[in-house]
């Protein structure tokens, strides 16, 4: 280099010196954002990947799904057929109560009225409920194991406010109950 002359040579240091400058500029100006575009994109691209996988095991869980929901929605209907129907809660009530009594020494004479509730639990809950007072006579032992299994029979009632006082006409063991019956009733259909 020191064999050319210095104008040559200074005109090659500033080529030199504005290639450098330029390509800098390129790749700042240029480069980076597309750079950072293509990053951008392989991401996008992931992240649909990822969508795609998700959408895919849903599509192979989907017969299992709906075998599940169709169960379910069986027995469900299967539990609403046995709830008190709205627009005959009463003899819905009597008949339940007398079906399940038999073969039991608990004597039902008394039911009351339905006495329309709400549940008050869940808000927006699609069932209403209805409170019924009913009044018989059992032995003590008779009583209890008609209410355990009453309860466990139907979970949707719940037996509230028990009042026991001696039956004044029958032996040491009878009993007077009084008692409120709680029953979800299904939707109107």
């Amino acid at each position: 280099m020191s064999k050319l002359p210095k104008d040559k040579r200074d005109k090659i240091i500033a080529v030199a010196m504005a290639t450098v400058v330029i390509s800098a500029a390129f790749g700042y100006l240029v480069i980076k954002p597309q750079r950072a575009t293509l990053a951008a994109a392989l991401a996008d691209v992931q992240k649909s990947q990822d969508q795609l996988a998700r959408g895919n095991a849903t599509l192979a869980t989907k017969e299992q799904v709906n075998q599940q929901f169709d169960e379910v929605t069986r027995n469900l209907t299967r539990c609403e057929t046995a709830m008190a129907a709205p627009n005959d809660m009463y003899s819905w009530l009597i008949q339940t109560l007398n079906t399940f009594s038999e073969g039991r020494r608990v004597d039902i004479p008394q039911f009351g009225r339905e006495l329309p509730t709400e549940v008050g639990v869940f808000s927006k809950f699609p069932y209403h409920s209805a409170l019924f007072n009913i009044r018989g006579t059992a032995n003590y032992h008779d009583f209890g194991k008609f209410l355990a299994d009453f309860e466990n029979t139907y979970p949707y009632m719940r037996v509230q406010n028990i009042e026991l006082d001696p039956a004044a006409d029958a032996g040491r063991e009878k009993l007077n109950f009084k008692m409120e019956l709680l029953t979800l009733v299904r939707p109107a259909l």
